[in-house]
């Protein structure tokens, strides 16, 4: 198997090399980045290799030009697009999953699904747990982690190299409403659901009451049993109360595979998980993130008050989207939400995805959101509906309008993004309408 062989040889290579370089990891702030990182750390520190960890948003010239020169460089979750930048490193290893941009360099390693096109799915933590795993097979107690991050990143668990995982982290596979956390009253799961936005309901403490009493759910010992506890009919009777208020959802956008994992002794569900580490990391605090991915239980009880923030903060923001408050420029088949400083940068690209999978805007719609950063504006844009509605690729339309902009752009056909500078904001809107004009005249 190609992957394999490709991470077996670049162990070999990086356990020679780190003998005698100090390894400087550099990792992305998102949950397959955090997770990426936390095996790799755990992994390094148990072969007692030479190590330090960044976590970044993004990729810049002006950072990689800071980077030791001597040291071995491994990139996580990023550096696919970038390559380009790395002639003055020494010896670079990426273990990543996003587009490859760039001409290979003589000095750079890279470990990527792309290489061999759509044969295997793995996100970077996939990827990181199975370089961790050829190192030493102690770190098969990592595969948890990997889970975690493959969930996070919307990849889809398909393929012999993550069963593979899936069988290591010994994950329980229950089908069922996805809504999270499966493992927490049912009250507060629906109220605070980001994942599945419903109308009067999330957000409303007593819209979730009344939604639970149509469904004949009530309390037991004085609370709401959690998700997983319901039994066929009462999942019927709820599934069936959501679908009377949101008459334009199927069965695949609610129904699906519940990833528990074993976490802090116990059976929590992989989403969760996901979703407070993606909080944690974009509010601010990575290393709450970082220290809970490697089971620190005081991290956890900050990273719960944490993504309780930020839940409150993206109900906000979706419903500011719902309302009209932001501004709204929609075209056929697209619709770009300029949320300027309305939204978080480090928000507008979850808003974004939730609004794609929504199934308010028909399948292959353009989902783009925009908000500014200081004196840059961080870009989202998303594909309605599949991971590739109507051939349509968000990397390639986005792309296309970067030739004419400076800035970082990257990501994947169903979602990608980039960031440009404040004052190109109306060249941008304009750049992007005219293509997206050109692509309906082509049709």
């Amino acid at each position: 198997m190609f992957m394999k062989n490709l991470i077996k040889e670049a162990v070999r290579r990086f356990v020679e090399s780190s003998k005698s370089s100090k390894v400087q990891l550099i990792s992305h702030f998102d949950t397959d980045g955090i997770t990426s990182a936390a095996i790799m750390s755990k992994a390094l520190s148990r072969a007692r290799v030479n190590f330090s960890l960044k976590i970044v948003k993004s990729l810049n010239d002006d950072f990689v030009k800071s980077l030791p020169s001597e040291s071995l460089i491994m990139f996580l979750d990023l550096g696919s697009g970038s390559m380009q930048l790395f002639s003055h490193l020494k010896e670079v290893y990426i273990i990543d999953h996003h587009e490859i941009k760039t001409d290979f360099l003589p000095n750079t390693l890279l470990i990527n699904p792309h290489l061999i096109g759509d044969r295997e799915e793995l996100c970077s933590a996939g990827i990181a747990y199975l370089f961790a795993k050829e190192l030493d097979e102690k770190n098969k107690d990592l595969a948890s982690l990997a889970v975690i991050g493959t969930v996070g990143d919307l990849v889809k668990n398909k393929g012999k190299l993550n069963n593979e995982i899936l069988n290591d982290a010994e994950v329980v596979v229950k089908k069922g409403l996805l809504i999270y956390p499966a493992t927490r009253p049912l009250d507060k799961a629906l109220e605070y659901s980001s994942s599945i936005f419903i109308p009067g309901i999330t957000g409303n403490s007593q819209g979730v009451l009344e939604l639970l009493k149509e469904a004949g759910i009530e309390r037991e010992n004085g609370k709401f049993k959690p998700l997983l506890d319901l039994n066929e009919e009462e999942t019927s009777k709820l599934i069936t109360s959501i679908f009377l208020r949101r008459k334009d959802y199927d069965n695949s956008e609610i129904i699906g595979d519940l990833y528990l994992v074993k976490f802090f002794n116990k059976l929590e569900d992989a989403r969760e998980l996901s979703a407070l580490i993606n909080a944690s990391s974009r509010a601010g605090f990575s290393q709450t993130s970082l220290a809970l991915c490697l089971n620190n239980k005081e991290a956890k009880k900050e990273a719960d008050k944490i993504h309780a923030r930020y839940k409150q903060e993206l109900i906000e923001a979706l419903n500011s989207v719902a309302s009209g408050i932001i501004n709204k420029i929609e075209g056929r088949d697209y619709i770009i939400l300029n949320a300027k400083d309305k939204i978080r940068d480090t928000m507008i690209g979850t808003v974004s995805s939730i609004i794609a999978f929504s199934q308010n805007y028909k399948e292959g719609t353009l989902i783009v959101g925009m908000s500014y950063n200081g004196d840059k504006i961080k870009v989202s844009m998303r594909i309605a509906g599949s991971f590739n509605g109507n051939g349509r690729k968000a990397n390639e339309l986005i792309g296309s309008v970067m030739k004419f902009l400076e800035g970082e752009w990257g990501g994947h056909a169903s979602a990608a993004g980039c960031t440009i500078k404040k004052t190109d904001e109306e060249k941008f809107i304009e750049l992007l309408k005219k293509k997206l004009e050109v692509e309906v005249v082509q049709i």
